[in-house]
């Protein structure tokens, strides 16, 4: 007969994704072990996540694995893991700064924090990218303030606001804010020819590209692209152009396997009027430039929080795809980016003088709530 057992688990939403948050210790430590914890969980492989708790997107499967750090400079460690909805894998490569946003309430939940009120300041750890991120989060009457008043875009209502600063944020997979040395290369695509990118390597690394550069206008919806097949695939293909550059593979051919969450291609255009997946019209003054970004072979169906921050650097290098098509008079220290959901706001801090700047923080604002707090029974396979 088989038997189950129970993991204790939060399912928490941070910014415009959701996830499962696990205690470190409440997990194996070995990862083939964990890893398939992790895709019973979530349901994976199935392109419904039937019988888990994932959500059958790539924004709604993802997990948070959090513990006490033990290093002078953070409170708590955090391990990022993407779980994909239609294979067998479980990836760490990168972080996820939207689910980021829920790692300080999570962890005040789980009394890993002392709570300094009106605002708790958690030093976060992140073992993916190995960089620090903090974050601001208001509380109350010694819990966690999820009620407020700030709106993001792709999440109904509003929220108590969540600051993060990602600091130091340049050099996540190489040791640099531009891996290759240059605000622009050129990918030779097969069948598609060259194509200029800016391979940027800040809280993620991205490979900006502009939109029309591949016969697409910036302004497209999610289901207007996930519906046609040889245009993911071309993007794909640009993607895993780019990861064995980066050495992260040598066959472009198996990024969706071998790399699937980074780098993320991100097209970009000037901005312009459109409408997004709620039917809301944004009038091209409202921003400083368009932006969509690929999320696991999928258009990310708003814009990831780490994206931001690496789309807020890229802004300051000098000749890059970003400046390129960046409004003349943007502030980049409130840096407006239109996507599909609507308008993310990001800003940099950054040293003048040298070529790239040198990237002190980028950050943002989020907001979170707690979503569930329980038990995922999970099947024993020992038996």
């Amino acid at each position: 007969m088989n038997s189950k057992y129970r993991v204790p688990c939060m399912i928490m939403r941070g910014g415009t994704s959701k996830g499962v948050f696990f205690l470190e210790n409440d997990l194996p430590k070995d990862q083939a072990e964990r890893d398939q914890i992790l895709l019973d969980v979530m349901g994976s492989p199935d392109i419904k996540q039937i019988d888990g708790l994932g959500g059958a997107t790539s924004v709604t499967s993802k997990v948070a694995i959090i513990g006490v750090s033990d290093r002078i400079d953070a409170d708590i460690d955090y391990t990022f893991a993407q779980v994909s909805v239609d294979k067998p894998i479980v990836s760490y490569k990168g972080n996820c700064g939207n689910i980021s946003s829920a790692v300080g309430p999570f962890a005040i939940e789980r009394s890993l924090i002392k709570i300094k009120e009106p605002i708790t300041t958690i030093r976060i750890y992140n073992t993916n990218t190995n960089k620090v991120i903090e974050a601001e989060v208001e509380t109350e009457n010694g819990a966690v303030k999820y009620e407020g008043d700030y709106a993001i875009a792709g999440v109904k209502g509003t929220a108590s606001p969540i600051k993060l600063k990602f600091v130091d944020p340049a050099g996540t997979i190489s040791d640099r804010l531009l891996p290759t040395g240059n605000p622009v290369d050129v990918l030779e695509v097969p069948g598609l020819g060259k194509v200029n990118a800016s391979i940027v390597d800040a809280a993620n690394p991205l490979v900006f590209v502009k939109a029309k550069d591949l016969g697409l206008k910036g302004t497209e919806l999610p289901a207007d692209l996930d519906s046609q097949k040889d245009t993911l695939d071309m993007l794909e293909k640009v993607r895993g152009i780019a990861a064995v550059m980066l050495g992260l593979i040598r066959d472009y051919t198996t990024s969706s396997w071998d790399t699937p969450g980074i780098p993320k291609l991100t097209l970009v255009a000037e901005p312009d009027d459109y409408i997004t997946i709620s039917e809301e019209k944004i009038k091209k003054d409202q921003v400083d430039l368009l932006s969509r970004m690929m999320s696991m072979q999928k258009v990310h169906p708003t814009y990831a929080m780490t994206g931001a921050m690496c789309t807020a650097a890229a802004a300051v290098v000098e000749g890059s795809i970003v400046q390129q098509v960046l409004r003349k008079e943007a502030d980049t220290q409130y840096l407006r980016i239109g996507h599909p959901g609507g308008i993310l706001e990001a800003g940099v801090d950054y040293e003048e003088g040298t070529k790239p700047p040198e990237i002190r923080d980028t950050f943002g604002f989020r907001t979170a709530n707690l979503l569930l707090e329980g038990n995922a029974y999970i099947k024993d396979r020992s038996v």
